[in-house]
């Protein structure tokens, strides 16, 4: 089931890569999404409060790990685009033992820092029991988090993105399954909701490693390699580390950001927690979209097919803004019904800031669809430091203007939605920019 993108319609080949991508992703989103809604319906102000912060928390752990597989997904792409088999299994090797002491380390420090997270994130009293208790039971997912995307972006960078979409359709169906019961029938409150989260996670984890191990043999180098060699090591962190450093900036930005809607108070938490599940979903597709164009990207790279690149490049642009044009009136139309789907109708304070904040971030989509596309395309061509500089252009802007606008009465609140869209965009004209100037340089093969 491994496609070969250096071949083939170029518009075709990257739709039906990323289509996979995207179904997956969107699944994956229902891991927390079915734990907000039903405890956003059933539990309460509070817990769904609790649960949308522990949210953003959690993006920002995981997203470590997920920069580190997308990072060395990027290489294993260009390897298998160079048709390097034996520089391949190296590279599995060292990235694999780099991501797992990682994972390791990672989960460790989850739960050392535990109580340190109500003062960082500036937790009202009211709502940090439940996501303490939330929290504890969740933070035993990490590993299983490493283990999926690991082998989820293996198989994506040698074009196979539909056995990770089948592995979190088991999941998701789970783990919504495990959400009602835990939470309705077995009345164990945000714990349980956790609880479905964590096992359903490893259903997917467990699950991807043990196909992927028994079907695709340069996995085998993970526990029959020789020892690694230095040049490799560094190789392989070069590509996870800063693209590691790109995701965890970009969402400890966001985790910044909840802090200070957190001083709002438990109505602006709870808009909040279910807006921004919403505003997920939304342009989650063009997200995936941007990783499927990066795989794309990165398999020509190493195929040295710049006519390819530059025909794909410009097919992405297109479909990228047009879906963006089109969720953006869909979202905007559909604000209040959306927020209703996790609010209860009679909290109507929580209901009118969730569509303030979704009438502000969908009229911009085409922004973060844009810098989605530049973060793969420099991810791609080996150049994941300019990755990381989008990133700081894009949340610094947005963690500086949310605080300084939030602090004028007559913004209040809704400065921290507005910050959002500018980021975008200030990030996005320097990507493109630095692209006008050096994009033939990128491509030369000479550097």
């Amino acid at each position: 089931m491994n496609k070969d993108l250096t071949r083939g319609p170029v518009m075709r080949s990257m739709l039906l890569f990323a289509v996979p991508m995207i179904l997956g992703n969107l699944l994956q989103q229902c891991y927390n999404v079915a734990d907000t809604l039903i405890v956003g319906q059933f539990l309460g102000k509070n817990a769904l409060a609790a649960v949308g912060a522990s949210f953003s928390l959690m993006t920002f752990l995981t997203s470590i790990l997920l920069g580190l597989c997308m990072g060395s997904g990027a290489l294993f792409s260009i390897r298998f685009g160079q048709r390097d088999e034996a520089g391949l299994r190296e590279s599995i090797r060292a990235s694999f033992v780099l991501i797992a002491a990682a994972a390791v380390l990672l989960n460790i420090l989850a739960f050392a820092f535990l109580d340190s997270i109500r003062v960082f994130l500036r937790v009202p009293e009211e709502v940090w029991g439940a996501m303490r208790e939330y929290l504890a039971v969740v933070f035993c997912g990490v590993v299983a988090s490493f283990l999926y995307n690991y082998f989820a972006s293996f198989l994506r960078a040698v074009g196979n993105s539909v056995v990770p979409l089948l592995f979190l359709a088991v999941s998701a169906a789970g783990n919504i399954l495990l959400d009602l019961w835990f939470v309705l029938g077995l009345k164990r409150g945000v714990a349980g909701a956790a609880e479905a989260t964590v096992i359903a996670q490893y259903v997917s984890g467990v699950g991807i490693a043990v196909y992927a191990l028994a079907q695709c043999p340069q996995l085998q180098a993970i526990y029959r390699g020789s020892s690694l060699r230095w040049r490799c090591i560094r190789e392989v962190a070069g590509f996870s580390v800063l693209t590691c450093v790109q995701q965890s900036v970009m969402n400890l930005g966001i985790l910044m950001v909840q802090g200070l809607v957190n001083s709002f108070g438990p109505t602006v938490m709870a808009a909040f927690a279910a807006a921004v599940k919403i505003d997920a979903f939304a342009y989650m597709p063009v997200q995936d979209f941007g990783n499927a164009f990066s795989t794309f990207i990165a398999q020509n790279y190493g195929a040295k097919q710049a006519d390819r690149i530059r025909a794909g490049l410009k097919g992405a642009v297109l479909a990228s803004m047009c879906f963006c044009v089109v969720i953006s009136g869909l979202v905007w139309t559909f604000a209040r019904p959306l927020m209703a789907l996790f609010v209860e109708a009679g909290e109507t304070e929580i209901i009118l800031e969730g569509i303030r904040y979704l009438r502000i971030e969908g009229a911009f989509y085409c922004g973060i669809g844009c810098l989605f596309l530049l973060y793969g395309l420099y991810r791609a061509l080996g150049k994941p430091g300019m990755s990381v500089v989008l990133t700081v252009i894009s949340l610094g802007t947005r963690v500086a203007l949310a605080y300084a606008l939030s602090a004028i009465p007559a913004f209040g609140v809704c400065g921290i939605w507005w910050s959002v869209p500018i980021g975008w965009f200030l990030a996005d004209m320097t990507g493109i920019l630095y692209y006008a100037a050096h994009g033939k340089r990128l491509l030369s093969w000479n550097k």
